[in-house]
């Protein structure tokens, strides 16, 4: 039987994520805010945010337009690289709780590393905060399976997920293995390249064959894997139901290994140099 949106992605944390949620990642002003109370009134209970996008007060005012309960949701956010430190991780994170209006944050992770500021300053204070109940669960971002590796040496709070680019064009075996190995859950950004996979002709013959669309065919591909949760964005709020409609069909074995099959060389969009030099 397919997968439910009720079906969380569960880890070794112990915090159930939902498996498909709204990115927000260049929303911005009125359009955030709508999008966001949308994207509520059409199922969506994960929100995912960061310091970084500058929007987490518009994510606020849309969730507080939906009227939903704040324990009914799973909001997301990340701390920005460039504060890591001792002294600034635990004030941008009370910064961004202000921003967002709640007390707390269900999942709270490093959006990026920063080699300017070593794990052992940064990650005792990330399990300070989770402490200190300021995040239910902590997790990473952009790390590669090395940094992934000695965040886990550094860590007494088990780290619940981490956001890696992920889509039918990026082998992403190596990270998959490594958080699988830590029972993490698997967030998915940029699941569907950037609209790229509207126009794939084995994606469209997949499609076709189920009376769905390139897109939803791309979600359900995801979230029918082990451990995944997808986070697709879109500015647009008749999309939003196209992309929640994933879970009242499923991909047969062949169909999975097709698109599994999609992979190309110099097929990852986000690529921060400053931050990741080399990735696995």
């Amino acid at each position: 039987m397919p997968a439910t949106q009720h079906t969380p992605v569960e880890n070794v944390a112990g915090v159930a994520i939902p498996k498909l949620g709204l990115g927000t990642w260049e929303l911005r002003g009125e359009l955030c805010s709508s999008i966001v109370a949308s994207a509520i009134e059409a199922g969506y209970r994960l929100i995912d945010t960061a310091q970084g996008y500058e929007n987490e007060a518009q994510v606020a005012e849309g969730i507080a337009r939906s009227g939903i309960a704040r324990e009914a949701l799973f909001i997301t956010t990340k701390v920005r690289p460039d504060r890591l430190s001792a002294d600034k991780l635990r004030q941008s994170v009370e910064a961004s709780l202000e921003k967002l209006g709640t007390s707390y944050i269900d999942l709270l992770l490093l959006h990026w590393p920063n080699p300017d500021i070593p794990l052992e300053e940064t990650i005792p204070v990330l399990n300070e905060v989770q402490r200190a109940g300021l995040a239910r669960a902590i997790g990473l971002s952009n790390f590669t399976s090395k940094l992934l590796a000695r965040a886990w040496e550094l860590t007494e709070v088990p780290f619940a997920a981490e956001q890696i680019e992920y889509h039918p064009y990026l082998a992403q075996g190596t990270m998959l293995a490594a958080l699988r190995q830590r029972q993490m859950a698997i967030m998915a950004y940029c699941p569907i390249a950037l609209g790229k996979v509207a126009s794939d002709p084995d994606i469209l013959d997949i499609a076709r064959s189920h009376g769905r669309t390139p897109v939803q065919v791309t979600l359900r591909w995801l979230t029918q894997q082990d451990g995944l949760v997808a986070i697709p964005r879109t500015s647009k709020p008749e999309r939003l139901a196209e992309n929640f409609g994933v879970f009242d069909f499923a991909l047969g074995e062949e169909e999975m290994a097709r698109m599994s099959a999609l992979t190309r060389p110099d097929a990852r969009i986000i690529d921060e140099p400053q931050w990741v030099p080399e990735w696995d």
